[in-house]
């Protein structure tokens, strides 16, 4: 009897680890390590910026503003708006496709084309109908002097600000901002998640703790050119958005200039 148990148990046994081996040798091919991603970029600021379909429009922008020896000459840390941002500020296109709902509405913004209309001046056709100079002021808000990284900045909590406030930098022009990183919640354990570096504009540096523009999370942060660092801001859907521990307000940070000062400003030069 146990003869026969061997005789059948045997070759059955060695097809199980068979399948397994070859399974396993399968499975190999399409699960590659790929190893550390390499947050360096061998070139500037500018050339990345160039490089990268998101930045076209930015970087169209920033010729325009005359700034090109900045972010390729100088040390500087950038928190970069998208393309996305410029279109959901301005409402490139026709005016049909411009996306508005009232205050009540899943979308509050109001793009600038279409202020523009409804004051019956003309609107914005191309990046250039804008002074350079207002494009200068506004992208300035975003660029700071020296390379930080997301290490460099102190911890921010929302929820807890006398203990994690962040930290307060000025900015380029002088513009002050809140810069610091969300620790996110793990499992329930506080601060035991993934760190998300998050910027805030201030809107009254008189009084920089109370009174902020909405917040900006950053989707990737730390690329490093040769002259300094660029953290890409995220790209939020309308409405609020919860990223963690951030509960973030879209139709705010979709403004370029993290304000609409930039809209009033183009308004009163048309």
């Amino acid at each position: 009897m146990k003869n026969t148990i061997k005789k059948y148990i045997a070759p059955i046994v060695c097809l199980v680890i068979l399948g397994i081996t070859v399974s396993s040798c399968s499975k190999d091919k399409y699960y590659q390590d790929g190893g550390v991603a390499n947050p360096q970029f061998n070139g500037t600021i500018l050339q990345y910026l160039q490089s990268n379909p998101k930045f076209d429009t930015i970087a169209q922008i920033i010729k325009i503003a005359g700034m090109e020896d900045i972010f390729s000459k100088e040390n500087i840390t950038f928190f970069a708006p998208t393309d996305e941002v410029i279109r959901r500020t301005i409402g490139l296109g026709t005016l049909s496709n411009i996306p508005y709902i009232g205050i009540n509405g899943a979308n509050t913004t109001i793009p600038l084309n279409y202020q523009l209309f409804t004051l019956h001046k003309d609107t914005i056709k191309k990046l250039s109908d804008v002074s350079p100079v207002v494009w200068r002021k506004y992208l300035m808000r975003y660029v700071f002097k020296g390379k930080f990284l997301l290490k460099d900045y102190p911890q921010l909590d929302f929820s807890l600000r006398p203990l994690y406030p962040g930290g307060y930098y000025y900015g380029y022009n002088g513009d002050l901002a809140n810069i610091g990183v969300v620790f996110n919640t793990a499992n329930t354990v506080k601060y035991s998640g993934y760190r998300q570096l998050c910027i805030t504009g201030v809107a009254d540096p008189s009084n920089p703790k109370n009174y902020y523009f909405g917040a900006a999370a950053i989707a990737t942060s730390d690329v490093q050119p040769t002259n300094g660092v660029v953290h890409v801001l995220a790209v939020y859907a309308n409405g609020y958005n919860s990223m963690g521990d951030l509960k973030l307000d879209a139709n705010q940070m979709n403004v370029f200039g993290m304000n609409y000062d930039f809209d009033n400003e183009v308004i009163l030069n048309r």
